[in-house]
């Protein structure tokens, strides 16, 4: 027993000293490998830049590839899943050790004081999920829900980044909620179908067309069946589900997917299934002005050299958890970003340095290939300025950044 506390607090201290030798070495900036995860129930849709060859990686029976996750602390809730997956590394001097060890190794250093005393963890995550066709309408269970099954509740936050989306796939609208004046019954009806062909869930929700550049909050327990654009989804650390249609253009989802996330005794309990959804918000005749996102500026001008812009906000009962901004530096310019708190980034667009470090966006990418478009700000960093420079002299450097919970209290409110 001695021996293992002792193997453990070596590992512990390697760790520390690798992960502060990578911030020095990034002046507060540590480079991160891509984060690939499959579906085994959906269809992905080829926009993630990820080698045509490389899609089903993992193998053909753990489904293809649709999804790659920044700065993930938060493992895929994924069956058969490889002991790392949805986990990210820091890679530095030709070594790499997981965030998640970086993080607490480094504590409050990397993701700030507040979050740090209270977490312990860095909560959350953001990815890029896309997908040929569209998504089964599902709710994320709220806190007090997954709390049953030791897990967290799952809010989450969708930006549709244009340099991703020339094409919007087969389905670029997505259903979310129910039709205002739809009864409970008519829910337990769907689920008590499930069996018998499509479950109608649909004929009971109502779509929404999408738009690049711009985006959705979505609190928990709120139905929605994310269409077919390539999405950012900033979002907090659980993947926690309950997929409430059985029938996606003629693909079945199984009654497992439903429950995945429920007390085994509440497995067949058709009630209780029905009672996660929020009705109030699943009914909000008002749904469009709640819950949908337009783009603010938060800082910037064309003489300033840069545009940085609110993508991702919103609170639940004065609660924010996740926030996010689209930063866009202009042909040559150089500037100095300052921000509240730590961020996970991604470039989507362009070339150039953040920190002294290389910052370019890759056109194609192999599985097992290590990229310089994904970093994460530490907080210390963050709070003292980041400098993003574009080399080209002809097209943006635009990156993408998510923060972590009550960083941001001059973020805008949605519908005003």
């Amino acid at each position: 027993m001695k021996s293992s506390v002792l193997d453990l607090k070596t590992i512990s201290a390697n760790v520390r000293r690798e992960a502060d030798a990578a911030v020095n070495q990034g002046n507060g900036v540590l480079r991160l490998a891509p984060n690939w995860v499959p579906r085994s129930f959906l269809h992905p849709g080829l926009r993630i830049k990820l080698h045509p060859e490389d899609t089903y990686a993992y193998g053909l029976n753990r489904g293809g590839i649709d999804e790659r996750w920044f700065g993930s602390t938060t493992e895929a809730a994924n069956d058969g899943r490889v002991p790392d997956e949805g986990l990210s590394y820091v890679v530095t001097k030709g070594k790499r050790f997981l965030l998640r060890d970086a993080v607490d190794a480094l504590g409050a250093l990397a993701v700030g004081k507040k979050i740090w005393s209270k977490y312990r963890r860095w909560p959350v995550y953001s990815k890029f999920f896309d997908n040929m066709g569209p998504i089964p309408h599902h709710i994320h269970q709220n806190d007090e829900q997954a709390k049953l099954i030791g897990q967290e509740g799952k809010p989450e936050m969708y930006y549709f980044p244009p340099q991703h989306n020339a094409t919007g796939n087969h389905f670029p609208y997505t259903f979310f909620g129910l039709v205002p004046g739809t009864t409970k019954a008519q829910v337990k009806k769907c689920l008590e179908n499930w069996n018998k062909g499509e479950n109608g869930l649909l004929d009971i929700s109502q779509a929404y067309r999408l738009k690049p550049g711009t985006g959705w909050f979505v609190p928990p327990c709120v139905l929605h069946a994310p269409g077919s654009l390539c999405t950012y989804e900033p979002q907090w650390g659980s993947d926690v589900f309950g997929m409430y249609q059985n029938l996606v253009e003629g693909r079945e989802v199984p009654w497992a997917l439903l429950v995945k996330d429920v007390p085994p005794e509440k497995a067949y309990d058709i009630d209780y299934i029905v009672e996660q959804l929020d009705w109030e918000q699943n009914t909000d005749p008002d749904f469009h002005k709640n819950h949908y996102l337009e783009p603010k500026l938060a800082g910037g001008s064309e003489d300033a050299g840069y545009f940085d812009k609110w993508i991702c906000y919103g609170r639940i009962n004065g609660w924010q958890p996740v926030t996010a901004k689209e930063l866009t530096v202009l042909p040559g310019a150089k500037v100095t970003i300052k921000d509240n708190g730590a961020s996970g980034l991604i470039a989507v667009q362009g070339e150039g340095k953040i920190n002294g470090q290389r910052l370019s966006t890759p056109n194609l990418i192999r599985f097992r290939e290590l990229t310089e478009d994904e970093y994460f700000v530490t907080d210390e960093a963050a709070r003292a300025g980041i400098v993003f420079e574009n080399t080209s002299k002809t097209e943006p450097l635009v990156t993408l950044r998510y923060f972590g919970p009550d960083v941001n209290p001059n973020a805008p409110e949605i519908g005003k």
